[in-house]
């Protein structure tokens, strides 16, 4: 068995989150900080990413720890807000080391977020730097951070943090970023897809459905396209190996194919960053695939709730507006 978590009460020590957001912009980046270092992987399953240092995070490269992992709106624009982690991780000596010193290591995400602002402005390294110091303030999930602009099949997207705490004294916890091209509830019924995972106390945050009017199921969302991305992190004080971390990302991906229809798509650059933060030994396969399918469920919570925490803006309601 597990114990559910979500929002602060799914981070640990070592662990924090930092948001930026540019509501003028409706844009904004978000930082998961492991500055004593986490043995990092990542799996990308969207044809779509826009991705920083991703190629060290492969099993067989040289360096295994990292110091942060950025998720940012912006498009490609918004990689340069990875600069601003950089310098914030430096200023602390916080990076892998070299003989010319420390050299932080900051892998990086981008959603497409283009023009639902007033104003353009991707995030950049100032954003970058802001979102770090932030670390371990609220608000922590909602329209914030990479969600600030984030659409989810035509309802706002946001962020979602969710976890759990395993009977083995593991925890696992993941953090969404949803900016999907498809649809994370039905539209002939109204319901969430993967709701079922849901807590009995997070339960209380689903809108009264009963009047929702379905729709057909449909496939060709013209007005989305090009336009998305859904980016998780997972973390766990389990001590993976680089292989496991990624077969850590490699399961959680289904989290997000419970939580969205369709996903993985040909214009979606989904993906899922793994951070362990343990000393990097290694777990036996069971205690792996505990982790791992604990994980999937935390990213499919995490998805939820960045879709039931979302504030609609203008011409782009929430689902709890939309279906309640």
């Amino acid at each position: 068995m597990a114990e559910a978590l979500w929002g602060k009460a799914a981070l640990w020590p070592g662990i924090g989150v930092g948001h930026f957001t540019d509501l003028e912009a409706l844009t904004g980046c978000t930082v998961v900080l492991v500055e004593e270092g986490a043995v990092g992987a990542v799996d990308v399953r969207g044809a779509a990413p826009g991705t920083r240092e991703t190629d060290l995070l492969q099993p067989e490269n040289t360096v295994e720890r990292v110091q942060a992992v950025l998720l940012t709106g912006g498009s490609a624009f918004g990689l340069a807000a990875a600069e601003g982690v950089v310098r914030y991780l430096a200023e602390r000596g916080r990076g892998f080391p070299t003989p010319g010193g420390v050299v932080p290591i900051v892998p990086a995400a981008v959603l497409y977020d283009l023009g639902r602002g007033r104003v353009h402005r991707p995030p950049d390294g100032e954003a970058g730097y802001r979102a770090a110091l932030a670390s371990g303030s609220e608000p922590w999930e909602g329209s914030v951070g990479a969600g600030t602009g984030a659409v989810a099949g035509g309802v706002k997207g946001g962020v979602g943090l969710a976890g759990y705490a395993l009977e083995e004294g593991y925890r696992v916890l993941a953090l969404a970023a949803v900016n999907s091209l498809g649809r994370p509830f039905d539209p002939r019924t109204g319901r969430l897809y993967g709701e079922e995972l849901l807590a009995e106390e997070e339960r209380a945050l689903l809108p009264d459905r009963s009047r929702y009017r379905g729709r057909p199921e449909d496939y060709r969302y013209p007005f989305l396209l090009g336009q998305n991305t859904t980016l998780a992190v997972v973390a766990t004080d389990a001590p993976l190996s680089k292989a496991q971390a990624k077969r850590l990302a490699i399961m959680a991906q289904d989290g997000i194919a419970r939580a969205i229809r369709p996903a993985h798509t040909p214009l979606d650059g989904d993906l899922v960053f793994a951070l362990a933060l343990g000393e990097g030994k290694g777990v036996d396969p069971y205690a792996l695939l505990r982790l791992g399918a604990y994980a999937a469920d935390a990213v499919t919570r995490a998805v939820l709730r960045a879709v039931l925490l979302a504030e609609g803006v203008p011409g782009l309601p929430a689902y709890r507006d939309l279906v309640g």
